[in-house]
Parts: C-alpha cells; sequence; structure tokens
C-alpha cells in the first residue's frame, strides 16, 4: 500500500483500538478522507478480551473522579464533550443494545466483545474509513506545513493530519508496546517521570498463608496508606485471592494507587479489610457480645470456612475454640486481621496483565477542544497513550471514546 504526496489522505489514525476506530468513525462522518493503521494481524484485541470477553463498553454513570493521572477537570472537559448517554446512542445507532448491571457496567446484551468490534468495523466502513493491518507504523516524519509521512516496511502514506492512538504499554501483546510515547517525544511532547502497570494484580510473598487460598472471593476493602500512617485511597470491591497474591475489582483499583504512593513514599503500606461493615472496635465488640460461640461458628457468617481457618493460623489460635476461652491478646491480634491485616505486597504482574497504563503524555500539552498537540499542529494525541487512567467498569473504555469523538469531529473537513 503506498500513498502519495500528490494523493493525501486528510487523517492518518495510528493504532485501530478502540480510540482510534472511533476517531476514524467520526473524522469519516465529519467528511475527512481517512486511514487507520494498525500492527497487529487481528483488530481489536484489547476490545475482544475486555470484560472477560464481553467487553464493558461504558459505565452508567462517568465523572472525573474515577480517573487518575491528568487534573480532574482537564479531563472533564473531554469527557463532557461526550458522555455516557451519547456512547449508549453511538452503538444503539450500530444496533448494539447495552445492559446496566448491579455493578453499573454496562455490556453488550449478547454478552460478546465481538459484537462491540464488529459494530465499530461496520460504522468505520460506513463512514468511508480506510483500514489496513498488519501495517505496523515504525516512522512518522513531519513534511513542513503539508503534514505527515508515516511509514513502515509495508511502505508509506501521507496525511495532512495524524492521529496517535497507539495505546500505552498495558497488555503488550496486543500491540501496545510504548511507541506511542516515542512518536510524541520525538514532535517535543513528554511523558511522565514513571510510567507503570495500572488495573494490574498484586503479588504477595510466597509463603504468605493468603497464597493458599486461591479462588476465593470475599467483598473486601483495601487502603493505602503512606509512611505516616494516613490513609491515601480506599476501595471496597470484590477481592480475589490467587496462588500469586491478590486480584479481582478491589486488588486492581487500587493497584496504581499503591504504585504511585510507593514512588513518592517508600514507606507506603497497604492494609486489607475483610469486613468492611466493621472496624477493629466494633468487631471486637461483636465477637464479645457472642461470647459463647466459637470463632468459627461467629465469622464463618460473614467468611468462607477455609478463609476463617486461616485467619486462626495466622493469629495463631484455635477456631473451634470459644471466643469466651481466647485471651485479650489472641482475639486482638484475630481482630486487626480481619478488620486491618497489612499486606507485604512484592509487586505487581506487570504490563503483561494490566488493564491499562499509569502515565503518559501530560494534558497539558494537548488542547481539550480537539486533542491536538499545542506542540506540533495537525498531531493529535488520544486515547491510552495519554496521562488518564480509569477504575475498573468501563471508564478506560469511555476515556477512549470520548478522547475518540473529541479528535475524531475536530478533523472534519470544512
Amino acid at each position: 500500500m503506498e500513498h502519495s504526496k500528490d494523493q493525501p489522505t486528510d487523517v492518518i489514525v495510528v493504532g485501530a483500538g478502540a480510540a482510534g476506530l472511533y476517531a476514524a468513525i467520526h473524522a469519516g462522518r465529519a467528511g475527512a478522507k481517512t486511514l487507520a493503521l494498525d500492527g497487529a494481524r487481528r483488530l481489536g484485541a484489547k476490545i475482544l478480551v475486555a470484560g472477560g470477553g464481553r467487553c464493558n463498553v461504558t459505565h452508567h454513570a462517568v465523572d472525573e473522579k474515577a480517573y487518575a493521572g491528568a487534573s480532574p477537570n482537564a479531563i472533564r472537559k473531554v469527557l463532557r464533550r461526550h458522555g455516557v448517554a451519547e456512547t449508549v446512542a453511538f452503538f444503539e445507532e450500530q444496533g448494539v443494545e447495552l445492559k446496566r448491571e448491579e455493578t453499573g457496567k454496562l455490556f453488550p446484551t449478547t454478552d460478546r466483545s465481538r459484537t462491540v468490534l464488529d459494530a465499530l468495523l461496520a460504522a468505520a466502513a460506513r463512514a468511508g474509513v480506510e483500514i489496513r493491518f498488519p501495517r505496523r507504523v515504525e516512522r512518522i516524519e513531519r513534511r513542513g506545513d503539508d503534514g505527515f509521512v508515516v511509514s513502515g516496511e509495508w511502505g508509506s502514506a501521507f496525511g495532512r493530519r495524524i492521529v496517535i492512538a497507539t495505546g500505552g504499554m498495558a497488555l503488550p501483546q496486543s500491540g501496545s508496546d510504548g511507541t506511542g510515547y516515542d512518536f510524541a517525544r520525538q514532535f517535543g511532547h513528554t511523558t511522565t517521570e514513571h510510567i507503570k502497570p495500572a488495573l494490574v494484580p498484586l503479588i504477595l510473598p510466597g509463603g504468605h498463608p493468603l497464597r493458599d487460598l486461591s479462588g476465593i472471593a470475599v467483598p473486601a476493602s483495601l487502603t493505602v496508606h503512606g509512611g505516616t500512617g494516613r490513609k491515601l485511597k480506599t476501595f471496597t470491591n470484590s477481592l480475589l485471592f490467587t496462588h500469586f497474591g491478590l486480584s479481582g475489582p478491589c486488588a486492581l483499583d487500587i493497584s496504581r494507587h499503591w504504585r504511585a504512593s510507593l514512588i513518592a513514599d517508600r514507606g507506603t503500606s497497604l492494609v486489607m479489610n475483610l469486613l468492611p461493615e466493621f472496624n477493629e472496635q466494633s468487631l471486637d465488640a461483636a465477637l464479645l457480645a457472642d461470647a459463647g460461640a466459637t470463632v468459627l461458628t461467629h465469622l464463618r457468617e460473614h467468611l468462607p470456612e477455609r478463609l476463617v481457618r486461616a485467619l486462626g493460623e495466622a493469629a495463631e489460635l484455635d477456631t473451634t475454640a470459644r471466643v469466651a476461652n481466647l485471651s485479650r491478646d489472641r482475639r486482638r491480634a484475630l481482630v486487626r486481621l480481619c478488620t486491618a491485616w497489612q499486606l507485604p505486597i512484592e509487586g505487581d504482574r506487570g504490563f503483561g496483565h494490566a488493564e491499562v497504563t499509569m502515565g503518559g503524555v501530560p494534558l497539558k500539552e494537548i488542547r481539550l477542544e480537539t486533542m491536538e498537540s499545542r506542540l506540533c499542529p495537525g498531531l493529535h494525541l488520544i486515547g491510552e497513550v495519554l496521562d488518564v487512567d480509569g477504575r475498573i467498569g468501563g471508564f478506560n473504555f469511555q476515556w477512549a471514546w470520548a478522547s475518540g469523538y473529541v479528535a475524531g469531529r475536530a478533523l472534519g473537513v470544512d
């Protein structure tokens, strides 16, 4: 495939994932001759694996408080340009009906990610978007004020404007290998000092008792504490114990905040409350009020038996003993483990298991009304390559739709 300077494309989108496809669709609808290039052999890998293969398209309520990275005000300016209602309407136009689950997540009623990807590809075709893959872009060159030449082993293409939608570094097997950061830096942009995995499972030491509870999931709270003991961030959600440590929504949501705090303060700690409805004082009082019951009988009303027995071992007590027969110190040790167990996190499982990237190009370097670079006219950056990462639950897809829409509409031909 060769596009010459004599026959330029209005817009070249580098990366045909969620944000890139959405931008290409809206650029095409706005009259721009649009070419989308992607290096993957199969399009939409992240879309297809999202939500356990069901694709959590968005969340029923989205605002800037669900995100980290850039300033909340900057994130809000983009989100309000294309909100949840607009996303739902777009997919309805494509024949994709979304359903809301108890968690607030919106999934296609088919429960198939392929439904979402097929709808995006069909919308792109109707908008006149040309999609080519695998076409890995290895170089981008500025050609004066005329536009940009992108090239790779496949050849080259010329576009008056270009959109970087390459993603961050999460799930590198999908093609997100950080190349977008290199392209951004090439045109004068900076990236945050730290680029790390986010929404990623956490690792406990090999001998930690929780690693023996693989497969057990419970509602729990995880709290990041700074070196002074101050609570920095708390999430309460389902927590899954695994053979390596912690996963599930609660662990994934807290992971980037744990990492960010650790970068700033080596004294950071992560504390788990297995009974979020209790604190140390209220649980101790509840145990004393049921002093005739065994520890196992009392806690089994709230927690799986295997977990209760593990708590007993960690607290060095017999869970078949009656609460009344426990020493004050043993009872207090049990209460502390139930409600404030400090976890010695060794690290996370890395980009290969992360759902999104923490860090990227700062939004202060982007014109938020168009997603155009403040440093290089004609260059637009969207999606995960920017310093924005959201909670689990469809928030990162909503950022992709919103930033893609803003860029796409701005790329229309007058």
